[in-house]
């Protein structure tokens, strides 16, 4: 069994869902060695309910909300610092069954290797899933994920992953802010030699994404539903993904299937003109590789 285990958790203004999640935590049958929290600087008594705990708990308050990218950055950075061998993260919303940590030991025995949870939602997936041995098909229900199995991506829920890979391809990149930082650390991942792996019976209740479904002539293309600030990071991330890891594909794919996410937000979801600005702020930005947060720089919310 992997030793001197971190479960790093990153919270914002979600103290309630946060304790459920260090509760949970708390609970594993394999219970970590110690529990690493990230506060991007809440302002709801969370810092004052964590001093109140006598427990194997890190408390790391930052000045400024970094973000999910940025809090997991910090995260990981702190839990090499303390002396963490293995990285086990999520966001304050997770809530991992009993053996989650457990059966994800289990399946890792190789430290040049990504693992991690199946974010679940009732009998289904949290998050797609692409099965690599299956031709990269996506798995929705739980009963259909093996005990391990190679993916193309994991979320940054219940995403474990070795110092000695850290140390190899660096931290997560801060400048995403919130989404698709853990795509682009999968994908660099895989620039060295990794592969990333999911275990089938290390699960973590977490909400469902909201999706929708655009039918085109031959093909049908998968949407997140999303609010106008998230759909900036959303557009911008995935442009800096295509030019860093795609090549000639970012024209021919990255740019016209962003267009048509822009017809999927005006088509199905509320506020079209905000959805609107936040595409054309986030692939401004996107196209000329500006990063950080910058949602209140366009006056998004």
């Amino acid at each position: 069994m992997p030793s001197n285990v971190f479960a790093v958790i990153v919270t914002y203004n979600r103290l309630p869902l946060l304790q459920l999640c260090v509760g949970a935590i708390q609970s594993q049958t394999k219970s970590p060695d110690h529990i690493l929290i990230i506060d991007n600087a809440s302002t709801d008594g969370t810092d004052a309910w964590i001093h109140g705990i006598s427990s194997n708990i890190i408390y790391i308050r930052l000045t400024d909300n970094r973000g999910g990218a940025g809090g997991f950055a910090e995260g990981i950075q702190q839990a090499l610092v303390h002396g963490a061998d293995w990285i086990w993260m999520m966001d304050d919303d997770a809530e991992p069954l009993p053996n989650a940590l457990e059966e994800l030991l289990f399946v890792s025995n190789n430290p040049s290797h990504i693992y991690g949870s199946v974010a679940i939602s009732g009998e289904y997936t949290s998050w797609g899933l692409s099965l690599v041995n299956k031709g990269n098909i996506g798995v929705d229900l739980i009963e259909d994920i093996p005990d391990r199995a190679r993916v193309q991506f994991l979320p940054f829920l219940g995403f474990m992953i070795h110092r000695d890979l850290v140390n190899k391809m660096g931290l997560p990149d801060a400048g995403f802010f919130i989404a698709a930082d853990d795509v682009e650390y999968c994908m660099r991942a895989a620039s060295f030699g990794a592969q990333v792996i999911v275990a089938g019976k290390s699960r973590i209740k977490h909400p469902k994404a909201i999706t929708y479904t655009l039918q085109l002539p031959g093909r049908s293309f998968t949407c997140l539903q999303l609010p106008p600030w998230k759909r900036y990071y959303d557009t911008r991330n995935r442009l800096f993904i295509a030019r860093q890891y795609y090549g000639l594909r970012f024209w021919t794919h990255t740019i016209p299937a962003s267009f048509l996410r822009l017809f999927g937000a005006l088509r199905y979801e509320p506020r079209k003109l905000a959805q609107l600005w936040a595409f054309f702020t986030g692939f401004y930005d996107g196209l000329l590789n500006i990063k950080g947060k910058r949602h209140p720089f366009w006056h998004i919310n």
